[in-house]
């Protein structure tokens, strides 16, 4: 009988701690950046696949087909689309990086007309930049319907439509009109997005839903970002007005006569509100995504001294782009993806859940499907203040696009595997001729030694034990190895362009490949050479180092006395809160 109990316990755990949907995006302009880049950056946030994959430009014969993939980031894994729940495509159509042996081929929801010629690009859970310096990034949103997928009827989500728009797109205008269509015209399932699209002269918020758990179609809205300004979505819709006709929107021609007929909006009641009309608010629990957007506008822009505190999950109060008080680059937009709210009075680093050496990662699971002594489940209520920087991460990264550079050398993926806040951001160019194969490979559900992504997942784990202390390590070698990236960058891009205009593309294109793949060899191996480390360095809770081997490293006197040190065996008689 105890058993059965436990069982359903579990059960019940699982089924309400499901993968959360989780991710934040980023966008600066060309005027807001401190070279004129135009940056996209995003951290997918849920413990799914985590590999780099490469795919090759290729030719393909006329009237040949595209399978579409269903995507377990979507609504989570379902095997009777193939693949496996740590390795989310199956196929020889993709290049080397997805022909997975012993893993179940995809099974596709179904076709459409190849193109003649698709483009390189870098692909991930979402894909990422191609090679002519398309970037994409992406959050999901809670929207108030989630269509299954059927084969035939809705075969699209956002992963698969910005996969098609970087092997068929160059510009961010191309690829929002493309991934509309596709919605139109084959349906879309799974749950509400938020992509950021752009080129190397500007950025998109593209937005989309579906709205019938039983029909076909999509809604889509898609917003220009001013060249000036910095945007971030966090798990919301953020797009407002829907403003007709208006020459920096575009959407769906369905846009406002499916809001009528589902009865979710009235011309009478004024402009059409995407965010509130299309969505449900905030994933989770409140502040789950407004806390971030305020967090990172706070960072970008800490004089507009934006609330904390707001009135309700469809808030007017952050605006759907500020200007940075500063022109930013990589360095500052991922330190905006590291962020724990170190400093405020949300610090994750700070207080009991943090325990005695500031360990900001909050593990979620839903107090209230703990159960009591009796099986049964416990009416506690809660919830931890949710981070951009989270322990479930799977990677991130910051996009750069530069227009005055050949698209081979000025598109560059800046890559860090695992959480942002312990991982070392690498540089993968547009042009490369493939990725190395520690990026392109990687399983959660095992140790490689040769997986990138498992080498930063181990040391980041490793260091919840004495985080504070630890940190210091990690972010020494990690110092160390972007300093060094970003020192070299101009004198290996110089030296990439007299090859370019010499005429020999081939060659400039193997100094980037070479000079990525010899990086992140040197980051793979440093980085288990740094586990060891930490190892040897904090055995036993000690500090050990030739100075001193078992230097004793205390618990701080706030956190003694909370877990009640003083109440200890110091003397033979009975403490009285024990009597």
């Amino acid at each position: 009988m105890k058993k059965t109990v436990i069982g359903v316990i579990l059960l019940i755990i699982l089924n309400i701690s499901l993968p959360a949907w989780a991710c934040t995006v980023t966008f600066t302009g060309k005027k807001a950046s401190a070279d004129g880049s135009v940056f996209v950056s995003h951290s997918d946030d849920g413990l799914n696949d985590a590999r780099l994959i490469y795919v090759p430009a290729m030719d393909h014969k006329p009237g040949s087909l595209r399978p579409v993939f269903y995507s377990h980031c979507a609504l989570d894994f379902k095997p009777q689309w193939g693949a496996s729940e740590t390795q989310r495509i199956a196929t020889r159509d993709r290049g080397p990086g997805y022909q997975t042996p012993g893993v179940p081929p995809s099974v596709p929801l179904g076709y459409i007309p190849q193109a003649p010629r698709t483009y390189a690009y870098f692909d991930s859970n979402y894909g990422i930049m191609n090679e002519h310096q398309l970037s994409i990034g992406e959050c999901t949103d809670k929207a108030k319907v989630h269509p299954e997928p059927e084969a035939g009827k809705r075969i699209f989500y956002s992963a698969e439509l910005s996969r098609v728009a970087l092997e068929r797109c160059k510009t961010a205008r191309e690829a929002i009109k493309l991934m509309g269509e596709l919605i139109e015209k084959y349906g879309y399932y799974g749950t509400g997005e938020t992509l950021v699209v752009a080129d190397k002269e500007e950025g998109w918020v593209m937005e989309m839903c579906g709205y019938d758990m039983n029909g076909t179609g999509g809604v889509w809205v898609a917003q220009r970002i001013p060249d000036d300004s910095f945007f971030v979505a966090a798990n919301q819709f953020r797009i407002r007005e829907v403003r007709r006709g208006a020459k920096d929107m575009m959407y769906s021609a369905n846009i406002f006569k499916v809001a009528q007929q589902q009865g979710w909006w009235k011309p009478e009641s004024g402009p059409l509100d995407w965010a509130s009309v299309y969505g449900d608010g905030e994933f989770h629990h409140p502040y789950y995504s407004l806390r971030r957007v305020w967090r990172a506008q706070s960072l970008a822009a800490p004089s507009l001294n934006l609330p904390a505190w707001i009135e309700g999950p469809f808030t007017g109060t952050y605006p759907f782009a500020i200007k940075p008080d500063n022109k930013l680059d990589v360095a500052d937009i991922f330190a905006i993806h590291r962020d724990n709210y170190e400093g405020t009075e949300f610090d994750l680093t700070k207080g009991p859940a943090a325990g005695p050496f500031g360990n900001p990662n909050r593990f979620e699971g839903q107090a209230e499907g703990m159960a009591d002594k009796e099986g049964r489940l416990t009416p506690l209520k809660g919830a931890f203040e949710r981070p951009l920087n989270i322990y479930r991460c799977v990677y991130a990264y910051v996009n750069q696009s530069r227009g005055w550079l050949p698209d081979a050398i000025g598109g560059l993926t800046w890559f860090g595997p695992d959480r942002p806040a312990t991982a070392v951001l690498m540089p993968f160019y547009a042009g490369a001729t493939d990725l190395p194969a520690s990026l392109q490979k990687g399983n959660i559900l095992e140790f490689d030694r040769g997986s990138m992504w498992t080498a930063f997942n181990y040391v980041a784990n490793y260091a919840m034990l004495k985080y504070s202390y630890m940190i210091k390590d990690i972010n020494a070698a990690r110092n160390r190895f972007e300093a060094g990236a970003f020192g070299r960058q101009r004198a290996l891009e110089e030296q990439a362009q007299t090859l370019w205009k010499k005429g020999d593309q081939a060659a400039a294109r193997r100094l980037l490949t070479r000079y990525s793949e010899e990086n992140a060899d040197a980051v793979l191996k440093e980085w288990w050479k740094l586990s060891e480390s930490l190892y040897i360095k904090y055995n036993d809770g000690y500090l050990n180092t030739r100075a001193g081997i078992a230097q004793a490293v205390f618990y701080p006197s706030w956190w003694l006395k909370q877990v009640g040190y003083e109440n200890g065996p110091t003397t033979y008689e009975k403490p009285a809160a024990r009597k």
